[in-house]
């Protein structure tokens, strides 16, 4: 429901732990040796998404865990001469169920577009994935007053989405990835409210994340944001203790302490 121009929702949060390239097998193992048994899972859904070469031998550890595994890119063909490409398949084949897509490191570093997103969005669908898209703007725009511009250019790739398509949208903003900055709440609900209207506008009823230097010390206020819905984490899910901390104070505030 909205109140007082804000979004409000009862959906469970999703905390979601992004490795980006880190981490060798012998640490992963240690990593969920050290996760113990996850809070409230009835209050707040886990899912880890390792780098590739982790996913096989993470998937049966995090299923025992009750933790959903995910994965951080994908390519849109099923299969075929693409080297270095993951399928969606290959995925699912893993036991992944999410996919990140779009992230600001691919889509800055890597050069990707709208076109190519929405490709890899409609491969993932029909290989039964959940994408988490990411959207996020960087500081010059958002000084310039065009984030909402940008996130609903980004947001375009759902136009022609299939109508009840699992889908996560992570809002990360760019300014606040690895850099220590964290917007403030006022900015996050602010931009979350946009955000849940325009996918309303698209058709689209999903839960949306936040995501951009997410640690211990702010998770608890971030997850309170009216709008919020679970976290992206970067380097804060690197480690065990912090990442279930994250997972901790989401649960706290989902279950209204």
């Amino acid at each position: 429901m909205r109140q007082s121009g804000s979004y409000t929702s009862r959906r469970r949060p999703l905390i979601a732990g992004n490795w980006k390239m880190h981490g060798m097998l012998d640490e992963a193992q240690q990593f969920v040796a050290d996760l113990g048994n996850i809070a409230s899972p009835d209050q707040v859904e886990v899912a880890l998404m390792p780098p590739y070469t982790l996913l096989h031998p993470l998937s049966e550890l995090l299923r025992q865990k009750g933790i959903q595994l995910g994965a951080q890119n994908v390519y849109y063909e099923p299969k075929g001469a693409f080297t270095g490409s993951i399928s969606p398949l290959m995925l699912r084949d893993a036991g992944c169920r999410y996919v990140i897509l779009a992230h600001s490191e691919r889509r800055d570093i890597m050069g990707e577009a709208n076109e190519l997103i929405g490709k890899k969005l409609a491969a993932a669908w029909s290989a039964g994935l959940e994408p988490i898209l990411c959207i996020g703007e960087h500081l010059e725009e958002r000084q310039d007053g065009e984030t909402n511009a940008v996130l609903r250019r980004q947001l375009a790739v759902l136009e022609d989405a299939p109508e009840g398509a699992a889908l996560t949208v992570a809002y990360e903003p760019v300014w606040a990835i690895g850099t220590g900055l964290t917007a403030s709440p006022e900015q996050v609900t602010e931009t979350h409210a946009f955000i849940h209207e325009e996918l309303t506008r698209l058709g689209h009823d999903c839960r949306v994340l936040y995501g951009g230097s997410v640690k211990p010390e702010n998770a608890a206020e971030l997850m309170a944001c009216p709008g919020v819905e679970g976290a992206l984490v970067g380097g804060a899910s690197l480690q065990a203790d912090s990442f279930m901390k994250i997972v901790q104070a989401a649960a706290d505030v989902a279950a209204g302490e």
